[in-house]
């Protein structure tokens, strides 16, 4: 059998996927969908990325190009162009995975700003080593792990002024989600003062998924949504009806429903 490295990386850029695709990742399955905004005259901003390390371990990631700036698409790629080449560079060395996706994500901020653009992008990042999973995230990309029962067991806070608001109890997350500085990211790459995000490691229980996305989904479903959505059926399934119920108020805006129309992509592990 050939042994995996991180030069077997899956890269989603500039897609437009109309259906979820899957690919078997560490000890689970990965259901993946990224596509543009309806209507939207340039690229998908977003960006994904299946990254191995070697049989046991590897990286999932979500970066999503900062709207209103140049260069969103391809400071999103090079994001996960970097981190790609940061764990190819670290198999070959000994280097340790943790250190490899630092070296990464340091190493994108420093190609975006040398763009000299104004570039920018947040970035969600899912360490999984064996059964055990680390965050790590820059900026509104938003990371969840929900069990099989529906219990929500994490979900890490937007670098944002809403995001700060629920955390402190100033607003609450149905609130957040129309305010209107909903949009205002204070953390980037390729921003003056990026700055990394680590969470603790958590153990995985057996059909536990851990739900990476960029703001297309957040800004138009509610965390209990999403939730709901994640505990009932396949993989595969559960992203292709966040991602089509997301399509649906992004195109048709309602009462009572977020609307925000946005670029969209989704990636989602589940244990086996």
């Amino acid at each position: 059998m050939t042994a995996v490295t991180p030069e077997d990386a899956i890269l989603f850029l500039e897609k437009d996927m109309a259906e979820v695709e899957c690919h078997p990742f560490v000890l689970g399955n990965v259901a993946v969908l990224s596509r543009p905004r309806a209507e939207s005259e340039g690229p998908n901003q977003d960006a994904a990325a299946l990254i191995p390390f070697d049989e046991g371990s590897g990286i999932l990631v979500v970066a999503d190009g900062v709207g209103g700036m140049r260069g969103g698409a391809e400071a999103s790629g090079i994001a996960v162009h970097e981190l790609t080449a940061a764990l190819e560079n670290a198999a070959q060395s000994g280097t340790r995975l943790r250190n490899a996706v630092i070296n990464g994500i340091e190493a994108a901020n420093r190609e975006i700003r040398i763009l000299g653009i104004g570039a920018a992008t947040t970035l969600a990042l899912a360490e999984i080593n064996g059964t055990c999973f680390r965050p790590y995230h820059i900026g509104d990309s938003e990371i969840m792990v929900v069990g099989q029962r529906g219990r929500l067991k994490l979900q890490t806070v937007s670098h944002s002024p809403t995001g700060y608001g629920v955390e402190s109890g100033l607003i609450d997350a149905h609130e957040a989600i129309d305010h209107e500085d909903r949009h205002y990211v204070s953390n980037t790459i390729g921003g003056p003062d990026m700055r990394i995000e680590i969470g603790s490691e958590v153990e995985l229980a057996p059909c536990d998924t851990v739900l990476i996305a960029s703001d297309g989904l957040f800004d138009n479903l509610h965390a209990d949504e999403i939730v709901e959505i994640l505990r009932a059926g396949p993989l595969d399934g559960a992203v292709q009806a966040m991602a089509d119920l997301c399509q649906r108020r992004m195109d048709r805006p309602s009462n009572g429903h977020p609307s925000k129309p946005d670029d969209l992509t989704i990636v989602a592990l589940r244990l086996n």
